[in-house]
């Protein structure tokens, strides 16, 4: 049975720009939805730590593991030693369920569609290939063919995406795991 592929969009933007607090904002919203959402956060750095320094598994691949598998009794992660980095398309293969949706915190050269966050304290130049932009999360008032986003407006965005990409009814809710 053929799998298949969900959309692939990008967040990109400048450091400091606030990527991840409306990446946070738009998962929650997308979950409120009842849409099953990956996310993948690019490193441009090689060697950049996933694990924190100290622990077991840290140690593990220290020590020359080839692959680490971290598991609790509600979550799990692995980790595994790359000769290249993969694209975005070859990450969502690995993807161990179903999703609706992968939202990447990077990837601003891969050639997916993009969403950047720009903010005028940072100035108003782009990083991402305009090409590429299917819409702007910022204060800024740039002249670009795309729809532009208030910074908070994660429900305008969740709206934008289901129309771009025809997303469906979506699955029966899975609430997150409490905190601890």
């Amino acid at each position: 049975m053929e799998r298949n592929t969900p959309p692939i969009v990008s967040i990109i933007g400048r450091s400091g720009a606030g990527k991840t607090t409306f990446l946070a904002r738009l998962i929650s919203e997308l979950k409120s939805r009842r849409y099953r959402v990956a996310v993948i956060k690019h490193h441009a750095r090689a060697g950049a730590e996933i694990d924190r320094p100290g622990k077991d598994s840290w140690q593990h691949f220290r020590a020359g593991a080839d692959a680490v598998m971290v598991a609790t009794p509600d979550r799990m992660a692995v980790y595994h030693r790359l000769s290249r980095e993969l694209t975005p398309d070859e990450l969502v293969a690995l993807l161990p369920g179903p999703v609706d949706l992968v939202l990447t915190e990077g990837y601003k050269g891969a050639g997916k569609p993009a969403i950047e966050v720009a903010r005028a304290a940072l100035g108003p130049e782009l990083v991402g290939d305009p090409a590429q932009l299917i819409a702007l999360v910022t204060d800024l008032d740039l002249a670009l063919a795309v729809p532009r986003f208030a910074l908070e407006d994660a429900s305008g965005i969740a709206d934008l995406l289901e129309t771009r990409f025809s997303l469906g009814p979506a699955a029966p809710a899975v609430p997150p795991p409490a905190e601890r």
